[in-house]
Order: structure tokens, then sequence, then C-alpha cells
């Protein structure tokens, strides 16, 4: 299946790749340049060049300056088109495409029809210095695209064509067919391998692959749809371009889409990127957590909850820096040089640092309580008043649950003292009042009784790490005597235990008969 996935993904960029660069104008869009330097826009005098389209297809180029190559493009386009048009509608298949020269220049007659006159700078666009050998050149190609013309207006021309588009048509349906059954194909095995992870992996472990099968079914989906777009709209301008009546189009759509095509380019490239990064960090993060299930199950419960924050946090860095990447490829596939803004983005990043020093706190201190596990996803912590559940943690902030449910967000920077009560195992800490009256030695035996009998009860036992431990009686109160108690079980499972202790504390304490205060 990988193999297919980058059979697809290779097929695409090879296609993208291969389209060819419209770089001139077409007699309906006149003044459309694509992919230019941008200090040209506003340099009247600087020499820029442009092509001369027949059919659609470049016939040969000419430079000038950017005031004068407009009017100059308009003026030979128009006598080309004048031109072809009458020896395309002649019976005769000969053309006649002479050099002679006018005021000391060359100048181009096709059938005793005056063309242009070849000047210096189309002399050195194609790095000569004569301009009698440019128009021998360009002369050359004119006689050659025009008999083409002829040809391919030929019946027989036409015939193999249309067989030609016919054939590739099919093609196009049989390929999109085949794309359409294999993505299915990789739908219902990404599936499969969902329920089968859910079935036999930890809790963390199988999160971490739901997670990695999401990212590449999503990535393969958008390669499947532009797989899908490519074929279409590929062989269409593919199709336009086999005819000559139709070539022009053709040309239209590169000239008009070539901009919006690299920009998609761009964003799909750093989107598939984002999505497979994701695909790394999760495959990376669950290597983590199967590579610590020979630690104990303190550091192995740990584990997991701290590689669940890193991957998180970690996704988010991946994004923010693919998507800068994507900026500044998308700004270079415009025209504009990058390099500038590179420079000056240093000085805005300081300027920024600056005017963002709590921002900055907050991803230092952030950074910190990552590096050094102070706390993780899932973790109860107390923060001053505050006390909850980790639901969310970054560089920037933490967000955190309490018992009634409000989602409490504190910023990194604010975090100076944090009480983590569920780092690799936690306590159940009670207090027992016992009324006065009762006999204390049969109370604490009582006590101890309920507690070893929940520690050997099978649904407990797991989450119990330690005997509990009776303290003795830890002061004498209005209310009765206290004894303490302490239980050492899994993180976040000490209220649980509290609650089901104390249920069995109370049966058995009416069973003997002891009183918990006075009445």
């Amino acid at each position: 299946m990988r193999s297919q996935f980058l059979a697809i993904a290779g097929s695409i960029v090879v296609s993208i790749l291969t389209v060819p660069k419209a770089d001139a104008q077409v007699p309906f869009l006149p003044d459309l340049q694509l992919f230019t330097n941008p200090a040209l826009e506003t340099d009247s005098k600087a020499i820029i060049s442009s092509s001369v389209y027949l059919d659609g297809r470049s016939v040969f180029k000419i430079a000038g300056s950017r005031a004068s190559l407009t009017e100059r493009l308009e003026l030979i386009q128009q006598k080309l088109d004048q031109i072809s048009q009458d020896y395309l509608q002649s019976t005769s298949k000969n053309i006649n495409v002479q050099v002679r020269t006018a005021n000391g220049l060359p100048v181009i007659y096709v059938n005793d029809q005056f063309l242009m006159t070849v000047n210096s700078d189309d002399a050195k666009l194609r790095q000569t210095d004569s301009p009698q050998e440019a128009a021998t050149q360009i002369a050359q190609q004119l006689q050659e695209q025009l008999k083409r013309a002829k040809r391919e207006r030929q019946t027989s021309s036409l015939i193999y064509h249309a067989q030609l588009s016919g054939a590739i048509g099919i093609s196009m349906i049989v390929a999109s067919w085949l794309l359409s059954r294999l993505q299915r194909r990789t739908a219902l095995s990404h599936s499969e391998k969902s329920v089968n992870d859910i079935a036999v992996d930890a809790p963390v472990t199988t999160q971490l692959k739901r997670q990695e099968n999401s990212n590449l079914r999503e990535a393969k989906r958008r390669l499947f749809q532009l797989a899908q777009v490519v074929i279409w709209g590929g062989g269409t301008v593919f199709l336009l371009g086999l005819f000559p009546y139709t070539r022009t189009l053709q040309l239209g759509f590169f000239l008009v889409l070539q901009i919006p095509l690299r920009l998609s380019v761009v964003a799909l490239g750093t989107y598939i990127a984002v999505r497979f990064s994701y695909v790394l960090i999760d495959r990376f993060t669950a290597a983590l957590v199967v590579s610590g299930a020979l630690l104990t199950p303190e550091s192995s419960q740990r584990l997991q909850l701290r590689v669940s924050t890193i991957s998180v946090v970690t996704k988010g860095i991946v994004t923010i820096i693919w998507i800068g990447v994507g900026i500044f490829l998308a700004l270079a596939a415009l025209g504009i040089d990058v390099i500038p803004l590179l420079a000056g983005a240093g000085l805005v990043g300081v300027a920024v640092s600056l005017a963002s020093q709590n921002l900055i706190k907050d991803a230092i201190n952030g950074f910190l309580i990552i590096l050094e596990d102070q706390y993780a996803l899932g973790d109860a912590i107390t923060v001053g008043t505050v006390e909850g559940l980790v639901e969310k943690l970054n560089l920037r902030m933490t967000q955190v649950r309490d018992a009634q449910g409000r989602l409490i967000t504190i910023p990194n920077s604010e975090i100076k003292i944090v009480a983590n009560l569920s780092s690799r195992w936690s306590r159940v800490d009670l207090n027992i009042p016992i009324a006065y009256k009762t006999d204390i030695n049969e109370a604490l035996k009582c006590i101890e009784t309920v507690g070893l009998e929940m520690a050997q009860d099978p649904q407990w036992q797991d989450q119990i790490l330690e005997k509990p431990q009776v303290l003795g009686v830890d002061n004498f109160e209005d209310r009765g005597v206290i004894v303490r108690v302490w239980i050492k079980t899994q993180p976040l499972k000490q209220w649980a235990i509290a609650r089901e202790y104390r249920r069995r504390l109370k049966t058995a304490f009416d069973q003997a008969g002891i009183l918990i205060h006075l009445t």
C-alpha cells in the first residue's frame, strides 16, 4: 500500500512539474506576464522579452523596453495572424520567408508581406551581436511553424489526432475508475487496521495509532483527490493542445492558471508535509510507549502521559514551522525575492520579541514544564486556588478542567508553584474520627483489616500499589480521636479508592458496633 501511495504522489508531482511554463502574451491576454522580476514592473527602460504565438505555440521571442515592447508585440502578433490566416486558407503549401534590409536593419517578409524589423535587442536575446543572424534564425523558425500549422490542418492529421484524443479520453476514464477503486480499498484497509489496533493495543498506544492512521488516511485522501484533478484537468488541457483550433485555449489555461496552480501545489505540499510530520511524531511516541513496557507500572504510566504531552506540543511547533515554510515558498512561486524578506523577518522577530515579553516568558516556562516533566496531559494539578485535570498544554498556556466542569486557562508564565497530584503515583490520605468511648485497639484493627481486604480484592489490587498504612492516632478533637490512614495508589485512582474504602469501612464499623463520632 505504501508503494501505491508513493506512486500516486510521484505521478502527481511529475505531472505538475512537467507542465510547460507560459512566459508571454496571447492576443486576448495582451498584458499578462507571469513570474517576472517585480523590479521590472516599475522600470520602463528595462529590457524584457516576450513571445509571438501561432496556434498557441511560441514561434519566436522579441525583446525591448517595457515601454515599447507591448505595442510592438501587438503589431507583430496582428500581422502574423493575418499572414497565417491568408496562408492557411490558400491551397498552396509553399511559404516564402525572406530577410531583407531597410535602414541598415534586417526586415522579415512572409509571402511579400511585411512582418517585423529585427533590432539589436532581439539579437542580444539570441546571444549574438548580429541582427542579421537573429533575423535568419527567426525566419527559419517562422517557416517551420507555418508549415507545421498547414500540415496540422490536413484531414489525415485531424483524423489521427481525433483518434488519439479518443484513446486519451478512454484512458482518463479507466485511470479515474482504477484510482477510485484503489481509494476505496485503501480506506477499507485503514478501517480494518484501526479495529485491530483497538482490540490489542494499550489505551495510549491505541490513541496514538488512531491518530497516525487518521493522518495517513487524510493525506492519502487529499492525494487521491489531487490525482483525480490531475487526470481530468491535465487530460482536458492536453486534449486542447492536440488541435490547432483549440491550442490557444490550452495556452490561455496555462497563463491564467499558472499562479493558482503553483500556489495550490505549495498549499497541498505544506498540508501533506504537516500530516506526514504528524504520522512520524505519532509513530515515534508510540514506539516510546511500547519501549516502556519493560519499565515498572509507575514509570510506564508516567511515560505514556509524558509522550502524549510531547506529541501534542511537537505537532503544534511543526505546524507553525511548515506554515512558515509554505508562506515563503508561496512568495517564491509568485516571483518575489524572499532573501530580503528573511532578513527583514529577523528584524521583525526582534521587534516582536521586545513587544511580546510575556509570550516569550510563557514559551520558556512552558518548555521547562515539559522538559522537566512537572506535569503532563491528564495529570491532576493544583495551581494556586485552581485544581483540576490538565486538558491542554502547549508552550503558551495550560488549560485545566476543575470539578465543576469549568475550563480554566492559565498562562505558563503565571505558574510559579504547582502541585502534581498524579505524578507516578498518588495517595489516599484519610482522617477517620472515632468516638472516645470506642475501644481504640478494636477500631485500629478493623481499619487495618478493611484496608488489607481491599488491597487483596482483584478489582482493586492492581490500583493499590502498597499495603495500606494505618499510622495510628493522629490527633484528639472535639468530635473524637483522629486515626490517619495512607493508601498508595496508581495515578488518578486515589479518589475512587478513597470512596470505596470509606464505604467498606462504614459497613465494617456498623457490623462491629464502632461509632465514628459522638451523637
